[in-house]
């Protein structure tokens, strides 16, 4: 395990690194998840394996330090990921991220320019959504934060599961919090409109049991490759482990 501080106040992010060649990869989890949980296996996968790979948990999950004075924006996500890896000593990294690690993953690759070479997005969230109670970001911002940190997160642990729980109750209280509400508002301009107006690879994988992805033919126009992978949900990393694995590899894969 290795560690950075990346806030004046001493808060450390901490990643699992699996040693390789570079170009570095950079894998960014989901909100309540973490890397070296969602990612372990595909970044040892034979068709993934052999590069430097950081699999890194954002500041307030998993491993990580968890603040209660830190904003969680996607912006602030942003920049004490970009403090990390410049500790790793890394100029660039690619990036697979996921859910909200692809917001982040977004969000990075604009305020950090030439820092990320290739974005691979894995069903991430690049649209505002409106509170609703429920599973996901949506509905940990349907609870204040006075709300959630009384009785709220007891009902979002059953919104969740024991599988995501199995991470999620790992986060910061606060972090978790912030982080769905700052998802759910979204960015200025969102996250789709930076990933429009990106300079480099990037690919957007998404269930092809959702159908057709909404604004696919703008992202296309922008040069975004859309990969629609069978046989999964939105945890496609595992539920469909080769198929993961073949499309970010050839996303991935040195462009002549």
């Amino acid at each position: 395990m290795r560690e950075a501080t990346v806030t004046p106040n001493g808060d450390r992010i901490r990643w699992v690194e699996v040693p390789g060649v570079e170009p570095a990869r950079l894998y960014l989890h989901g909100l309540g998840s973490s890397s070296p949980v969602y990612f372990a296996a595909a970044a040892a996968h034979p068709l993934l394996t052999g590069h430097r790979s950081l699999l890194l948990d954002l500041l307030g999950f998993g491993i990580s330090d968890r603040p209660t004075d830190f904003g969680y924006t996607m912006e602030e996500h942003a920049d004490a990921v970009a403090t990390a890896v410049r500790a790793a000593g890394l100029d660039q990294v690619e990036v697979i991220g996921h859910s909200m690690g692809g917001a982040v993953a977004v969000v990075l690759a604009h305020r950090h320019p030439g820092l990320v070479t290739n974005l691979v997005l894995v069903d991430a969230a690049i649209d505002p959504a409106a509170p609703v109670p429920g599973p996901g970001s949506s509905g940990l911002a349907s609870f204040t934060e006075e709300e959630f940190l009384a009785d709220g997160r007891k009902q979002v642990e059953e919104w969740a599961g024991p599988f995501w729980w199995a991470t999620m109750r790992l986060a910061g209280p606060e972090a978790l919090h912030r982080s769905a509400v700052h998802r759910s508002r979204g960015t200025v301009p969102t996250m789709r409109e930076l990933l429009i107006g990106l300079d480099l690879p990037r690919t957007f994988l998404h269930p092809a049991e959702d159908g057709p992805y909404p604004g696919a033919e703008r992202l296309r126009e922008a040069g975004v490759v859309l990969a629609a992978l069978p046989d999964c949900g939105h945890n496609m990393m595992f539920d469909n482990p080769e198929g993961f694995a073949s499309v970010t590899a050839a996303a991935l894969a040195p462009r002549g």
